[in-house]
Protein backbone atom coordinates (compact mmCIF):
# COMPACT_ATOMS: atom_id res chain seq x y z
CA UNK A 1 0.00 0.00 0.00
CA UNK A 2 3.13 2.09 0.07
CA UNK A 3 2.84 2.90 -3.47
CA UNK A 4 -0.86 3.46 -3.10
CA UNK A 5 -0.04 6.19 -0.46
CA UNK A 6 2.33 8.03 -2.48
CA UNK A 7 -0.06 8.37 -5.45
CA UNK A 8 -2.66 9.76 -3.33
CA UNK A 9 -0.56 12.31 -1.99
CA UNK A 10 0.39 13.24 -5.50
CA UNK A 11 -1.94 16.81 -6.21
CA UNK A 12 -2.80 16.56 -10.16
CA UNK A 13 -5.85 18.13 -11.04
CA UNK A 14 -7.42 17.53 -14.67
CA UNK A 15 -5.47 20.38 -16.39
CA UNK A 16 -2.38 19.60 -14.33
CA UNK A 17 -1.46 15.87 -14.69
CA UNK A 18 2.09 16.77 -14.74
CA UNK A 19 3.22 15.43 -11.23
CA UNK A 20 1.63 12.32 -12.11
CA UNK A 21 3.15 11.69 -15.41
CA UNK A 22 6.58 12.25 -13.90
CA UNK A 23 5.79 10.12 -11.30
CA UNK A 24 4.52 7.32 -13.78
CA UNK A 25 7.26 7.65 -16.18
CA UNK A 26 9.87 7.63 -12.73
CA UNK A 27 8.19 4.57 -11.65
CA UNK A 28 8.65 2.84 -14.99
CA UNK A 29 12.14 3.93 -15.37
CA UNK A 30 13.21 2.73 -11.80
CA UNK A 31 10.99 -0.53 -11.87
CA UNK A 32 10.89 -2.01 -15.11
CA UNK A 33 13.85 -4.61 -15.02
CA UNK A 34 12.39 -6.78 -12.38
CA UNK A 35 8.53 -6.86 -14.51
CA UNK A 36 8.34 -10.38 -16.56
CA UNK A 37 8.52 -8.14 -19.91
CA UNK A 38 9.60 -4.70 -21.39
CA UNK A 39 7.70 -2.51 -22.73
CA UNK A 40 7.92 0.30 -25.77
CA UNK A 41 7.54 3.12 -23.27
CA UNK A 42 5.38 6.59 -25.73
CA UNK A 43 5.05 9.52 -23.88
CA UNK A 44 6.28 13.42 -23.96
CA UNK A 45 5.44 15.40 -27.28
CA UNK A 46 2.68 14.28 -29.31
CA UNK A 47 1.02 12.64 -26.11
CA UNK A 48 0.72 15.79 -23.96
CA UNK A 49 0.88 14.58 -20.18
CA UNK A 50 -0.34 10.89 -21.23
CA UNK A 51 1.59 8.09 -21.11
CA UNK A 52 1.43 4.52 -23.00
CA UNK A 53 2.94 1.07 -22.15
CA UNK A 54 3.36 -1.21 -24.92
CA UNK A 55 3.90 -4.87 -24.58
CA UNK A 56 4.39 -7.54 -26.89
CA UNK A 57 1.43 -8.19 -29.26
CA UNK A 58 -1.42 -6.18 -27.92
CA UNK A 59 -4.59 -7.30 -28.25
CA UNK A 60 -6.41 -4.96 -25.66
CA UNK A 61 -5.91 -2.14 -23.85
CA UNK A 62 -6.18 -0.46 -19.97
CA UNK A 63 -7.09 2.99 -19.92
CA UNK A 64 -6.34 4.60 -16.44
CA UNK A 65 -7.12 8.46 -16.01
CA UNK A 66 -4.36 10.12 -14.09
CA UNK A 67 -6.20 13.23 -12.94
CA UNK A 68 -8.35 13.67 -10.08
CA UNK A 69 -11.09 16.71 -9.12
CA UNK A 70 -9.68 19.53 -7.07
CA UNK A 71 -10.47 23.61 -6.87
CA UNK A 72 -8.90 26.77 -8.76
CA UNK A 73 -9.28 30.00 -7.26
CA UNK A 74 -10.96 32.84 -9.37
CA UNK A 75 -11.56 35.87 -7.88
CA UNK A 76 -10.99 37.26 -4.52
CA UNK A 77 -11.40 34.39 -2.05
CA UNK A 78 -13.61 32.49 -4.33
CA UNK A 79 -12.91 28.95 -5.81
CA UNK A 80 -14.56 27.06 -8.57
CA UNK A 81 -14.49 23.03 -8.64
CA UNK A 82 -12.43 21.57 -11.15
CA UNK A 83 -14.41 18.39 -11.72
CA UNK A 84 -17.13 17.34 -9.47
CA UNK A 85 -15.96 17.20 -5.87
CA UNK A 86 -18.47 16.79 -2.73
CA UNK A 87 -18.09 20.43 -0.63
CA UNK A 88 -18.41 20.26 3.03
CA UNK A 89 -17.10 23.28 4.82
CA UNK A 90 -14.56 22.78 7.02
CA UNK A 91 -12.69 20.15 4.14
CA UNK A 92 -8.79 21.16 4.33
CA UNK A 93 -7.26 22.22 1.31
CA UNK A 94 -3.69 22.29 0.40
CA UNK A 95 -1.65 24.06 -2.26
CA UNK A 96 1.19 26.05 -3.45
CA UNK A 97 2.06 29.20 -4.96
CA UNK A 98 5.53 31.98 -5.25
CA UNK A 99 4.77 32.82 -1.52
CA UNK A 100 4.82 28.99 -0.39
CA UNK A 101 2.96 26.44 0.82
CA UNK A 102 -0.98 26.26 1.13
CA UNK A 103 -3.03 24.95 4.17
CA UNK A 104 -6.23 26.39 3.88
CA UNK A 105 -10.16 25.68 4.59
CA UNK A 106 -13.07 25.13 1.96
CA UNK A 107 -16.32 27.75 2.78
CA UNK A 108 -19.38 27.96 1.52
CA UNK A 109 -21.71 30.90 1.32
CA UNK A 110 -24.73 29.79 2.88
CA UNK A 111 -26.80 32.40 0.70
CA UNK A 112 -24.94 32.03 -2.75
CA UNK A 113 -23.37 28.49 -1.94
CA UNK A 114 -20.48 29.96 -3.80
CA UNK A 115 -17.19 28.37 -2.84
CA UNK A 116 -14.33 30.23 -1.06
CA UNK A 117 -11.64 29.42 1.26
CA UNK A 118 -10.07 30.76 4.64
CA UNK A 119 -6.09 31.34 4.40
CA UNK A 120 -4.05 33.70 6.30
CA UNK A 121 -4.01 35.84 2.60
CA UNK A 122 -5.64 36.26 -0.58
CA UNK A 123 -4.31 33.36 -3.48
CA UNK A 124 -3.31 34.75 -7.10
CA UNK A 125 -6.33 33.53 -9.68
CA UNK A 126 -5.48 30.28 -11.11
CA UNK A 127 -4.12 28.71 -7.69
CA UNK A 128 -4.99 24.99 -7.51
CA UNK A 129 -6.25 23.07 -4.61
CA UNK A 130 -6.68 19.88 -3.71
CA UNK A 131 -8.40 17.85 -0.54
CA UNK A 132 -5.09 17.23 2.13
CA UNK A 133 -4.24 13.54 1.83
CA UNK A 134 -4.83 11.42 5.18
CA UNK A 135 -4.06 8.24 3.98
CA UNK A 136 -5.86 5.48 6.63
CA UNK A 137 -5.19 1.51 6.41
CA UNK A 138 -6.83 -0.92 8.55
CA UNK A 139 -6.69 -4.62 8.19
CA UNK A 140 -9.38 -4.69 5.62
CA UNK A 141 -9.64 -0.61 4.08
CA UNK A 142 -7.79 1.84 2.91
CA UNK A 143 -9.08 5.36 3.31
CA UNK A 144 -7.91 8.55 1.75
CA UNK A 145 -8.45 11.52 -0.67
CA UNK A 146 -7.99 10.49 -4.69
CA UNK A 147 -8.61 6.86 -4.63
CA UNK A 148 -10.31 7.70 -7.50
CA UNK A 149 -8.12 6.98 -9.93
CA UNK A 150 -5.37 6.65 -8.07
CA UNK A 151 -6.46 2.75 -7.26
CA UNK A 152 -6.70 2.33 -11.12
CA UNK A 153 -3.41 3.74 -11.58
CA UNK A 154 -2.03 1.20 -8.91
CA UNK A 155 -3.76 -1.28 -10.49
CA UNK A 156 -2.18 -0.97 -14.08
CA UNK A 157 1.23 -0.30 -12.70
CA UNK A 158 0.96 -4.06 -10.42
CA UNK A 159 -0.47 -5.03 -13.72
CA UNK A 160 3.09 -4.22 -15.35
CA UNK A 161 4.75 -6.82 -13.33
CA UNK A 162 3.63 -9.57 -15.58
CA UNK A 163 1.73 -8.54 -18.77
CA UNK A 164 3.33 -9.97 -21.74
CA UNK A 165 0.69 -8.65 -24.27
CA UNK A 166 -1.09 -5.41 -23.56
CA UNK A 167 -1.36 -1.72 -24.01
CA UNK A 168 -1.49 0.40 -20.57
CA UNK A 169 -2.71 3.72 -21.27
CA UNK A 170 -2.69 6.61 -18.93
CA UNK A 171 -4.89 9.43 -19.43
CA UNK A 172 -5.67 12.88 -18.27
CA UNK A 173 -8.54 15.10 -18.05
CA UNK A 174 -11.20 12.31 -17.08
CA UNK A 175 -12.73 13.98 -14.59
CA UNK A 176 -13.40 17.12 -16.52
CA UNK A 177 -15.85 16.34 -19.04
CA UNK A 178 -13.07 13.87 -21.05
CA UNK A 179 -9.86 14.69 -22.13
CA UNK A 180 -7.16 12.74 -23.91
CA UNK A 181 -8.61 9.33 -24.63
CA UNK A 182 -9.70 10.29 -28.41
CA UNK A 183 -6.57 10.67 -29.57
CA UNK A 184 -4.78 7.98 -27.39
CA UNK A 185 -8.00 5.41 -29.31
CA UNK A 186 -6.94 6.54 -32.64
CA UNK A 187 -3.27 5.98 -32.19
CA UNK A 188 -3.84 2.57 -30.64
CA UNK A 189 -6.27 1.47 -33.19
CA UNK A 190 -4.28 2.63 -36.56
CA UNK A 191 -0.63 1.61 -34.97
CA UNK A 192 -1.34 -1.41 -33.09
CA UNK A 193 -5.16 -2.57 -34.41
CA UNK A 194 -6.29 -3.06 -30.97
CA UNK A 195 -9.73 -2.35 -30.34
CA UNK A 196 -10.96 -3.77 -27.26
CA UNK A 197 -10.54 -1.90 -23.70
CA UNK A 198 -11.04 -2.20 -20.49
CA UNK A 199 -11.80 0.91 -18.25
CA UNK A 200 -9.60 0.39 -14.65
CA UNK A 201 -11.37 3.20 -12.76
CA UNK A 202 -12.96 3.08 -9.58
CA UNK A 203 -16.59 3.11 -9.30
CA UNK A 204 -19.69 3.46 -6.47
CA UNK A 205 -21.27 1.53 -3.24
CA UNK A 206 -24.72 1.84 -4.12
CA UNK A 207 -27.95 -0.30 -2.58
CA UNK A 208 -26.98 -3.27 -5.27
CA UNK A 209 -22.99 -2.80 -5.00
CA UNK A 210 -21.18 -3.33 -1.82
CA UNK A 211 -18.02 -3.54 -0.29
CA UNK A 212 -15.63 -6.59 0.53
CA UNK A 213 -17.85 -8.56 -2.66
CA UNK A 214 -15.47 -7.99 -5.34
CA UNK A 215 -14.42 -6.19 -7.88
CA UNK A 216 -17.51 -4.45 -10.20
CA UNK A 217 -18.19 -5.60 -13.88
CA UNK A 218 -20.15 -2.71 -15.33
CA UNK A 219 -23.16 -3.59 -17.46
CA UNK A 220 -24.11 0.35 -17.96
CA UNK A 221 -23.85 3.13 -16.20
CA UNK A 222 -25.20 6.45 -18.54
CA UNK A 223 -23.67 4.49 -21.35
CA UNK A 224 -24.29 1.01 -22.66
CA UNK A 225 -21.60 -1.70 -23.99
CA UNK A 226 -21.72 -3.99 -26.34
CA UNK A 227 -23.42 -6.99 -24.72
CA UNK A 228 -21.72 -9.62 -26.55
CA UNK A 229 -17.80 -8.32 -25.37
CA UNK A 230 -19.29 -8.33 -21.45
CA UNK A 231 -20.34 -11.42 -21.36
CA UNK A 232 -16.70 -12.63 -22.56
CA UNK A 233 -15.33 -10.65 -19.41
CA UNK A 234 -18.03 -12.44 -17.23
CA UNK A 235 -17.25 -15.82 -18.30
CA UNK A 236 -13.38 -15.28 -18.11
CA UNK A 237 -13.86 -13.95 -14.55
CA UNK A 238 -16.70 -17.16 -13.99
CA UNK A 239 -13.97 -19.73 -14.86
CA UNK A 240 -11.04 -17.87 -13.06
CA UNK A 241 -12.94 -18.21 -9.74
CA UNK A 242 -12.84 -14.61 -9.00
CA UNK A 243 -14.90 -13.09 -7.08
CA UNK A 244 -17.53 -9.94 -9.23
CA UNK A 245 -20.15 -7.84 -8.77
CA UNK A 246 -22.66 -6.67 -11.37
CA UNK A 247 -23.10 -2.86 -11.81
CA UNK A 248 -26.56 -1.85 -13.46
CA UNK A 249 -26.89 2.16 -13.15
CA UNK A 250 -28.04 5.11 -15.21
CA UNK A 251 -25.64 8.14 -14.45
CA UNK A 252 -22.19 8.03 -14.27
CA UNK A 253 -19.78 7.91 -16.96
CA UNK A 254 -15.98 7.43 -17.59
CA UNK A 255 -13.13 7.13 -20.02
CA UNK A 256 -14.74 4.99 -22.00
CA UNK A 257 -17.54 8.05 -23.37
CA UNK A 258 -15.09 8.51 -25.58
CA UNK A 259 -14.41 4.87 -27.00
CA UNK A 260 -18.39 5.26 -27.50
CA UNK A 261 -18.47 8.17 -29.39
CA UNK A 262 -14.65 7.11 -31.60
CA UNK A 263 -14.95 6.13 -35.22
CA UNK A 264 -13.25 3.27 -34.99
CA UNK A 265 -15.29 -0.23 -33.52
CA UNK A 266 -14.26 0.07 -30.18
CA UNK A 267 -15.57 -2.91 -27.70
CA UNK A 268 -15.01 -1.46 -23.74
CA UNK A 269 -16.38 -2.63 -20.32
CA UNK A 270 -15.89 -0.73 -16.87
CA UNK A 271 -13.60 -2.28 -14.68
CA UNK A 272 -13.36 -1.52 -11.04
CA UNK A 273 -13.07 -1.56 -7.04
CA UNK A 274 -16.14 0.28 -5.50
CA UNK A 275 -15.43 2.76 -3.25
CA UNK A 276 -18.11 4.48 -0.08
CA UNK A 277 -17.30 8.44 0.03
CA UNK A 278 -17.02 9.47 -3.30
CA UNK A 279 -15.12 12.53 -4.45
CA UNK A 280 -14.46 13.19 -0.75
CA UNK A 281 -11.67 13.15 1.24
CA UNK A 282 -12.77 10.13 2.67
CA UNK A 283 -12.68 7.75 -0.42
CA UNK A 284 -13.02 4.04 1.23
CA UNK A 285 -11.92 1.20 -0.74
CA UNK A 286 -12.08 -2.73 0.89
CA UNK A 287 -9.14 -5.14 0.38
CA UNK A 288 -10.65 -7.47 -1.12
CA UNK A 289 -11.78 -5.85 -3.84
CA UNK A 290 -8.64 -4.66 -4.22
CA UNK A 291 -7.00 -7.90 -4.58
CA UNK A 292 -9.86 -8.86 -7.00
CA UNK A 293 -9.08 -6.11 -9.22
CA UNK A 294 -5.70 -6.67 -9.24
CA UNK A 295 -6.17 -10.32 -10.16
CA UNK A 296 -9.39 -10.23 -12.83
CA UNK A 297 -6.98 -7.61 -14.81
CA UNK A 298 -4.37 -9.82 -14.97
CA UNK A 299 -6.52 -12.88 -16.25
CA UNK A 300 -8.70 -10.23 -18.51
CA UNK A 301 -5.30 -9.79 -20.09
CA UNK A 302 -4.35 -13.36 -20.46
CA UNK A 303 -7.19 -14.09 -21.99
CA UNK A 304 -9.07 -11.38 -23.86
Amino acid sequence: MQLLETLCRLAAPSGHEGPMTAFVLDYVRQNQAQWQHQPQVLAGDGFQDCVVLVFGQPRTAVFAHLDSIGFMVRYGRQLVAIGGPETQAGYRLVGHDAEGEIDCALTINEQTETLGYEFSRELPRGTELTFRCDFRETDTTVQSCYLDNRLGVWTALRLCETLEHGIIAFSCGEEHGGGTVPFLAQYIYDNYGVRQALICDITWVTGGVHLGQGCVISLRDSLIPRRTYVDRIRAIAAQAGIAVQLEVEDIGGSDAKELQRAAQPWDWCFVGAPEDNVHTPDELVDKRDIASMLALYQVLLREL
